[in-house]
C-alpha cells in the first residue's frame, strides 16, 4: 500500500527521507582513494582528473564497478574530512557532467549508483551547499526516470534487486515522484520470482550472488523500516529462505564456498550481514534444486556443484566448474576451488575448469566463456543421484561437457564415511578411445603438503590427512589461490590418466547419456582413478 509522505517544498534541496548504508567498507581502499588512486583486480588506476569522467580509459569491468559508486563506503569507513570532501566532489562532478559511456547507463550500474549516492548522502552531502544538494537530487531523479523506463529488465541476476533498490531510494528522497514507487512495487515480486526459486537459491548458482541477494533484500527491508511501513510480504519470506541457503553455502570457518565467482569473504562479513537480515538461524537442508549437493558427517562438510552453468543472463559469474567439490573439516578447508577475480587475466583463468577440483580432459574446460563474459558452451546433460548405503553418504554424477571435443563422458562418485574422517572418490572417463586427462585437487593455502612415496600428506593446523590413489600417476604442483582477494601460493595434487580398459557395449539408456542427437559409436574404453582422503589420528 502506498502511503503519502510530505512533499518536498519548492526550493528545498534536502531529501525527505533517507536509508543510511551501514555496510563496512575497505579502509585500505579508502586511503588509496584519498591519494588519488584505487585498486581493482590487483591493478592500480588513477581517479578522473578534476572530476572529468570522460577522460578515463579503464577496462569495462573497472568502469562497471567504479561507476556504481560502491567505493563511497570505503571513503565513509576511512572517515576523515578529506574523505568526505572527495566523495562530495566526485558525486557532484558526475551529477554535473556524467560520462556518455554506455556502461554508465547499464541498469545494474545505475541502480547501484543511486543506492550509493542516497545511502551515503548524510556522509558526503548533508553539509554541502544547497546548490550542490539540488544538483545531486535533480540528477538522481533524472537517472531514476531513465531506469524506470528500462523496466521490466532482462535477466541480470542479483543486480535486478539493486535496480529496484535504487528506484526506492530516489522515491524516499523525493516522494513527489511516486511513479518510482509504483514501478518498484509492481516489479519486485516478478524479479524475486525470477531470481529466487521457492527454495531460496539464487538463479546465478553462486554463493557470492547469494550473499549479494541477501544484502540487497536486507537493505530494501531496512528502507521500509525507515519509512515506518510494512514491506511487501515477499520480502521477509524470500529473505528468510535466502539466508538459510547462504548459511548452507558456508564452510565451518564461517566463510563462503568458492563456486561460480565467489570468494571466502570471511566469517565476520557473513555473520554481520545475517544478523542484520533476520533473527532465525536456519540452515537449508538441501541445495539440490539449485544444482548443489551438501553432505555433512562428523565435523566434515562436502559441497559439490552438480549442474551446468547458469542460463544466459544469469551467467556473468559462472565458472566451468561442473562436478567440482570442496571439502572441509571443522574450521579447516582442505580441498577447494581456486576462487575468483573481478576482471582481467586472473578472472579468465579462474573461470576455467583447471582452477577447480575437477577432472580436466586434454587441458580444456567443460564449458566455454565468451569475450562478453557469458557462457557460450556448457554441458547439455548433467546427472546426479544422491543416496545412502548404510551410514555412508554417496553422490554419483556424470556430465557430457567433453563429448563434443573428445567423445567421452565423465562420471564422478563421492563417498563420505559417517565419521567424516574419510572421503573416497572414483572418477571415470568413458569413450571411444583413451584420452589424456588430469585430476586436480586444489589445496587450501593454510594446509602444508608433502609427498611420501606414492602418498600425499596434508598438514593442517592440529591435524594430518593422507591422500592416495590407484589408476593414475600422482604428482604435486605449485598453485595459486584467490579466495581471499589477493593471490596466495599453495599446492595442488595432480593425478594423470593411465591407459584404460575395454568395455562391453552399453545399453540403449547408457548410450543416450552422450546427449548427442546424431548416431555415435558406443563407448568402448574406460579410464578410472580411485582415490581416498583420510584423517590420520595423532
Amino acid at each position: 500500500m502506498l502511503v503519502s509522505l510530505p512533499q518536498r517544498q519548492h526550493g528545498e534541496a534536502s531529501p525527505v527521507c533517507l536509508y543510511q548504508d551501514r555496510e563496512e567498507g575497505d579502509v585500505d581502499q579508502g586511503a588509496l582513494l584519498i591519494g588519488g588512486v584505487f585498486r581493482f583486480a590487483q591493478k592500480t588506476y588513477s581517479l578522473p582528473l578534476r572530476g572529468v569522467w570522460q577522460s578515463n580509459s579503464w577496462p569495462v569491468e573497472v568502469r562497471r564497478w567504479f561507476y556504481g559508486f560502491d567505493w563511497l563506503r570505503d571513503l565513509r569507513t576511512f572517515g576523515t574530512n578529506g574523505a568526505r570532501l572527495l566523495a562530495r566532489s566526485m558525486v557532484a562532478s558526475w551529477a554535473d557532467r556524467p560520462p556518455a559511456d554506455p556502461v554508465a547507463r547499464e541498469s545494474g550500474v545505475m541502480g547501484r549508483r543511486l543506492s550509493n549516492w542516497l545511502g551515503h548522502y548524510e556522509f558526503c552531502l548533508s553539509t554541502a551547499t544547497e546548490g550542490t544538494q539540488q544538483l545531486v537530487l535533480d540528477a538522481a531523479v533524472k537517472e531514476a526516470r531513465r531506469l524506470s523506463a528500462l523496466l521490466p529488465l532482462p535477466p541480470i541476476g542479483w543486480e535486478g534487486l539493486a535496480v529496484l533498490r535504487g528506484l526506492l531510494a530516489v522515491y524516499m528522497a523525493v516522494p513527489h515522484y511516486d511513479g518510482f514507487f509504483k514501478r518498484f512495487e509492481q516489479q519486485l515480486p516478478l524479479e524475486l520470482g525470477r531470481l529466487l526459486g521457492e527454495d531460496g537459491i539464487v538463479a546465478e548458482r553462486s554463493p557470492e550472488a547469494q550473499y549479494r541477494c541477501v544484502q540487497q533484500l536486507t537493505a530494501i527491508q531496512g528502507m521500509f523500516t525507515t519509512l515506518q511501513w510494512m514491506p511487501p510480504d515477499c520480502v521477509p519470506v524470500m529473505l528468510g529462505r535466502a539466508c538459510a541457503v547462504l548459511r548452507a553455502f558456508c564452510h565451518g570457518d564461517g566463510g563462503l564456498a568458492l563456486f561460480n565467482g565467489s570468494q571466502e569473504r570471511g566469517e565476520k562479513a557473513v555473520l554481520e550481514l545475517l544478523e542484520q537480515a533476520e533473527r532465525y538461524r536456519v540452515v537449508a537442508s538441501s541445495l539440490r534444486k539449485g544444482g548443489f549437493v551438501r553432505m555433512t558427517a562428523g565435523r566434515s562438510l562436502l559441497l559439490a556443484d552438480v549442474a551446468a552453468p547458469a542460463p544466459h543472463g544469469m551467467d556473468r559469474l559462472a565458472h566451468a566448474g561442473t562436478m567440482s567439490f570442496e571439502f572441509s573439516h571443522h574450521r579447516q578447508r582442505l580441498f577447494v576451488n581456486c576462487g575468483a577475480a573481478e576482471g582481467g587475466a586472473w578472472q579468465r583463468a579462474l573461470r576455467s575448469s583447471a582452477a577447480h577440483t575437477v577432472l580436466v580432459v586434454d587441458g580444456e574446460s567443460s564449458s566455454d566463456v565468451g569475450a562478453d563474459g557469458h557462457v557460450t558452451r556448457r554441458p547439455s546433460q548433467v546427472r546426479c543421484k544422491q543416496r545412502r548405503q548404510g551410514r555412508v553418504q554417496e553422490v554419483h554424477m556424470s556430465q557430457n561437457g567433453y563429448y563434443p571435443s573428445h567423445g567421452v563422458i565423465w562420471h564422478r562418485s563421492l563417498f563420505l564415511e559417517p565419521s567424516g574422517e574419510e572421503l573416497r572418490g572414483c572418477d571415470t572417463v568413458e569413450g571411444e578411445s583413451d584420452v589424456p586427462f588430469t585430476l586436480r585437487f586444489h589445496v587450501h593455502p593454510d594446509v602444508r603438503v608433502e609427498r611420501e612415496d606414492e602418498e600425499i600428506i596434508l598438514h593442517a593446523p592440529s591435524e594430518i590427512w593422507r591422500f592416495r590413489q590407484t589408476g593414475g600417476v600422482i604428482a604435486l604442483e605449485d598453485d595459486f589461490y584467490m579466495g581471499r582477494c589477493a593471490p596466495e601460493q599453495t599446492s595442488q595434487i595432480i593425478v594423470r590418466a593411465c591407459a584404460g580398459r575395454d568395455l562391453p557395449a552399453p545399453t540403449g539408456e547408457e548410450a543416450a547419456g552422450s546427449g548427442s542427437s546424431r548416431a555415435v559409436k558406443p563407448p568402448r574404453r574406460q579410464q578410472r582413478v580411485e582415490w581416498v582422503l583420510e584423517h590420520v589420528p595423532l
